[in-house]
């Protein structure tokens, strides 16, 4: 396995990751050049999205179906520019997404599916100073991951119907958040112009921006500089919490 590199030098990549978020676009505006760095490293990296997107558009001359086909093309899109081709969608409704024993399911199930060393996901708490981030989606779908890195995926006895199903139970080793107190950046400086294409295949969503790439360039450099990289790189930020 190869190796990314972070504020505490290079470390090794995970084997294989799984990035859990509410909505199509989250990973991209996040967690996209960390992607791009961990899939070049040989790490496989798998998505699951609680939602297909489909009350993320003002425009009403859209069904919710045709929306939620829409964002659904356009993440596939995505990731496929860092690297990643496994996608599960769980079909929970976009704006009202509920940490329940439902959702934990089925992030289980995609859990065990794809056996990750690694799970990528959102904050569970609010940010007042930044309220896209504390979206009710974003912090109910970190719940019901957390709950389901532990102890839903690791323990035989949580929702049996997965075992009828052939899905043995896994531990996840780390978990990592992004939003909140971070203790590891990664530097994506090599990986950045992936993570810039990736968010262009969200059309319905970044079209309209100005300067893109220019805010992107401006959050990751910030993001760089409270890590301390030095002044000429950038870098996407995390908390990783050890769950094995």
């Amino acid at each position: 396995m190869g190796v990314i590199l972070t504020d505490q030098g290079e470390i090794e990549a995970p084997a294989r990751a799984l990035i859990i978020v509410a909505h199509p676009d989250d990973i991209d505006f996040g967690m996209a050049g960390t992607v791009a760095a961990l899939t070049s490293a040989g790490c496989h990296v798998a998505y699951c999205l609680a939602t297909s997107g489909e009350a993320g558009d003002d425009d009403m001359s859209h069904t919710p179906d045709e929306l939620a086909a829409m964002r659904q093309a356009e993440q596939t899109a995505a990731a496929a520019t860092v690297g990643v081709s496994e996608l599960h969608w769980l079909g929970h409704p976009d704006g009202m997404v509920v940490a329940d024993l439902g959702l934990r399911r089925d992030i289980a199930r995609v859990i065990r599916i794809v056996r990750p060393d690694a799970v990528l996901c959102q904050t569970t708490i609010p940010n007042w100073d930044h309220i896209y981030i504390s979206h009710p989606d974003h912090l109910a779908t970190a719940t019901a991951a957390m709950a389901a890195v532990y102890p839903d995926s690791r323990n035989p006895r949580a929702f049996p119907e997965l075992l009828d199903e052939g899905h043995k139970p896994h531990n996840v080793s780390e978990i990592w958040l992004i939003g909140t107190e971070p203790n590891r950046w990664i530097d994506i400086t090599d990986s950045f112009g992936r993570k810039v294409e990736a968010l262009r295949a969200h059309r319905s969503q970044t079209a309209e921006m100005d300067d893109l790439e220019g805010r992107l360039r401006e959050w990751a450099a910030d993001t760089a500089a409270a890590g301390s990289l030095p002044s000429d790189r950038l870098a996407e930020a995390y908390r990783v919490v050890p769950a094995g």
